[in-house]
Formats: C-alpha cells, sequence, structure tokens
C-alpha cells in the first residue's frame, strides 16, 4: 500500500506536474464566469514556471543533497562487496527492443563495472526490481546480470536482487541476500543525489555500507549561482530534486528511517 502510495503522490511531488494542474485550471476557469479567478490562477502559474524553470532553484536542492557524501578514497583496502542500485537501466524498453538501454544514471553500471574489475575479489550486487505500475513489468537486475557476464565478470561473483521496488527494499532484501559479516567493507553505488536517502535506507536496515556517489548531475555549488538557460533543464532538475527530498521526508514521517538526512 505505502509503495501504490507513494507511485500516486510522486505525481503531485514534481514541481512541474504540480504547475501543470495549476495552469490547467487557470485556462479552465478562464472559461467559465470565474475568468477574473481563471487569470489569477494562471498568472501564478505562469510566474511559478519562469522560476522554477529558470532560477537555480533545482540546482541548490539537489546540491544540498549531492554534496552530503563525498566521493570515495581507496585507503588501501579493497572492498569485500560492491552494491549497484537500480535505476540506470530502462528494463521496459530494453525488454521490447532486445537491446540494453541506459538511462540518465547510466553512470550506475559504469562505476560498478569499473570496480569488478579493479577489486576483482569483490561480489557484486545489483539491486533493482520494477516499480511500473502501469505495465507489465520487467524487472532490471537481469538485465543487468547479463550485461556483467558479458564483460567479463563471472557469475559466481554476481548476485541479482530482483524483488526490491524502493529505496527502502533494496536495503532490506539485499541485506537478506548477502548476510554481510561484521567489518566487511560494502560499497554502495548510486547517484550522488540519491545517496542520503539510500544510506539512511541501509542504516535502518541493519547494512553498514559505504557511499561510493556517481551521476552529480552538477559542477559543484558553483552552479547554485548560475540560472538555466532553457525552461526544461530547470523543471527536470527541480522535478529529480523534489522527488529525493519527498522520499526522505516520506521515509522519516513512515518511520522507515530514523533521520532525515543521514551524515557520512
Amino acid at each position: 500500500m505505502f509503495f501504490v502510495l507513494s507511485k500516486i503522490l510522486g505525481f503531485f511531488i514534481h514541481p512541474s506536474n504540480t504547475i501543470a494542474v495549476i495552469c490547467a485550471v487557470g485556462v479552465l476557469l478562464l472559461l467559465t464566469r470565474w475568468r477574473r479567478a481563471g487569470a489569477g490562477v494562471l498568472s501564478v502559474g505562469v510566474v511559478a514556471l519562469l522560476i522554477v524553470g529558470y532560477s537555480p532553484l533545482g540546482s541548490v536542492l539537489l546540491l544540498t543533497l549531492s554534496e552530503r557524501f563525498p566521493p570515495w578514497q581507496y585507503s588501501g583496502r579493497a572492498p569485500d562487496g560492491i552494491i549497484v542500485l537500480g535505476g540506470a537501466i530502462d528494463s521496459e524498453v530494453s525488454a521490447a527492443r532486445h537491446s540494453l538501454e541506459l538511462d540518465s544514471s547510466a553512470e550506475r553500471v559504469m562505476a560498478a563495472l569499473e570496480l569488478a574489475r579493479d577489486y576483482p575479489q569483490a561480489r557484486i550486487v545489483y539491486s533493482g526490481g520494477s516499480g511500473n505500475l502501469m505495465q507489465n513489468s520487467v524487472a532490471e537486475a537481469p538485465i543487468a546480470a547479463g550485461l556483467f557476464a558479458r564483460f567479463g565478470v563471472a557469475p559466481d561473483r554476481f548476485v541479482v536482487e530482483s524483488r526490491s521496488r524502493t529505496t527502502a527494499e533494496n536495503a532490506s532484501f539485499t541485506r537478506e541476500l548477502v548476510s554481510p559479516k561484521p567489518g566487511e567493507l560494502w560499497l554502495l553505488v548510486t547517484s550522488a543525489f540519491h545517496m542520503p536517502r539510500s544510506i539512511t535506507a541501509f542504516r535502518a536496515a541493519g547494512f553498514d555500507v559505504t557511499a561510493y556517489p556517481v551521476d552529480w548531475r552538477t559542477r559543484g555549488w558553483r552552479d547554485a549561482a548560475l540560472p538555466f538557460n532553457r525552461l526544461s533543464s530547470g523543471l527536470a532538475r527541480t522535478d529529480v530534486a523534489a522527488h529525493e527530498w519527498a522520499g526522505l521526508l516520506a521515509y522519516r514521517l513512515s518511520g522507515r528511517t530514523t533521520s532525515l538526512l543521514p551524515s557520512p
């Protein structure tokens, strides 16, 4: 039920969707006797569209998350395991086209392949089912297994977790699957902006992992002062940031985690 409600509420969490609804309501009111109210609502929608689309709001919201955990530095100890969170492969299109199709978080897969090469003794877990409510679900992890095999990763090193639909399930199902031993070093590979929610979910599941952020999306805090030159770019970045902030808040309020923003 939590998963279904989160997907429904997720539509309105994205500012671009909310602004579109506001503008649509304004246009509809213009066609009725409440034209003055419609003009006001439409004006609010247009102003919000311009602010969210062109101001650095999206960058500020995203940077607050992505700068939370620094890049991982090798300190002389090789990792015992590498966990890659799903979201890098478009499983529906890949299945339909019989071809691997990566999406905007493809860096997760690329980083994992590099780590698999650099640390040949490390176990690798790809955690990713399907969160699609509208179509027949195609799990992401089995597709990733085929990709890693093509790049020479031995099957006995690779573990598939294909049941999870949320970050909380990524954490709990992965822990059940690998049964980490005390003192082991497990790297968690996911997008930098997604790392705070991932770390707090894994901690809540009792799995101590080390952040390996990738897919940064920004150059750093200097982007917080730069407006966007395209409306769509600002809307897209704000949508990504708002989704993550809403996820962190939902997890905290539902008792799934013990902190809103985890510390490194």
